[in-house]
Parts: C-alpha cells; sequence; structure tokens
C-alpha cells in the first residue's frame, strides 16, 4: 500500500498543519499554484514531491516545472494537471485512473467514466469561505481510497 500526500494551492504558504497532515507519505503530489521553490524544498523534507506549474507560478525557478506530470503508483496510472479546464484528453480513453487537479481552491472526489478526479482544495492563503485541505490518497493494487483533512 501506499500513501499519497496530495496538496495544492499553496500560494507561497506552506502551513505547519499541512505539513503534518503529509507527514507519513510515500510520496507528495503539489498541483501547482506552489508560489515558491521553497514550498517543494521543504515537501521534500516528507517525502518525494511530483509537482506541475499552475498558472500563478511564474519566475525562474518555476521553468523547471511542467503544465503536465504522469505517474504510476501501485499500477494505478495518474495524471496531475492544475486546472481541470485545461485538460485535452480522455483520460479514461488513456487508460488513467485518477486526474489530480487544483486552481479552483474546492475540495472535490468525483467519479466519472471509471476515472476518480481529485482536487484536494487549496492549502494556502484563504480564499471567500472555502475550506483550507489537503487529500490522502492511499492506493493498494487497483484499491483507492481517499481522505480529505480541513487543516485549520
Amino acid at each position: 500500500m501506499k500513501r499519497i500526500g496530495v496538496i495544492s494551492d499553496t500560494h507561497g504558504l506552506l502551513r505547519t498543519e499541512a505539513v503534518a497532515a503529509l507527514r507519513g507519505a510515500d510520496l507528495i503530489i503539489h498541483a501547482g499554484d506552489i508560489g515558491k521553490e521553497e514550498i517543494l524544498e521543504e515537501l521534500r523534507q516528507i517525502a518525494p514531491v511530483i509537482a506541475v506549474r499552475g498558472n500563478c507560478d511564474r519566475g525562474y525557478w518555476a521553468k523547471a516545472y511542467a503544465d503536465t506530470a504522469d505517474v504510476r503508483i501501485e499500477a494505478i496510472p495518474i495524471f496531475i494537471l492544475h486546472d481541470l479546464k485545461q485538460l485535452d484528453m480522455k483520460p479514461e480513453e488513456r487508460g488513467y485512473k485518477i486526474v489530480v487537479s487544483g486552481h479552483s481552491h474546492k475540495p472535490k472526489e468525483e467519479k466519472k467514466d471509471g476515472v476518480l478526479y481529485l482536487n484536494p482544495g487549496s492549502a494556502g492563503p484563504r480564499r471567500f469561505n472555502l475550506p483550507i485541505s489537503v487529500a490522502l490518497l492511499e492506493l493498494y493494487e487497483e484499491t483507492i481510497k481517499v481522505e480529505f483533512l480541513e487543516i485549520i
């Protein structure tokens, strides 16, 4: 079993509560709007990190990150991007089982056409009355379990 921490929209703020929630993860996915490289450096102290660039990630450091990424964990293919509206393919046709995104700041889990769409919400500065949250994915063979953690 693999435990994956999923975080997004930190916008330069990595809360101690988010760090605590992600401890014990085997891998961390950051779905963009990181804000600054130091966020990823701190997350790498917990576990390896896969990150994509968000629409607010600019500057020299951000050029090191692609707009999308894919990874296979426990035989489960995962596609990662920041803004789900930018998805330009049908994940189910390419064999993906999970699509991770951010951007909306709204935590959401939705299954469509055999694909789990996961947005962990925002872990950075509060926006409107939306929760501050991260998500945890537990993957074992083809079993997928999602847990949202409201951190503040």
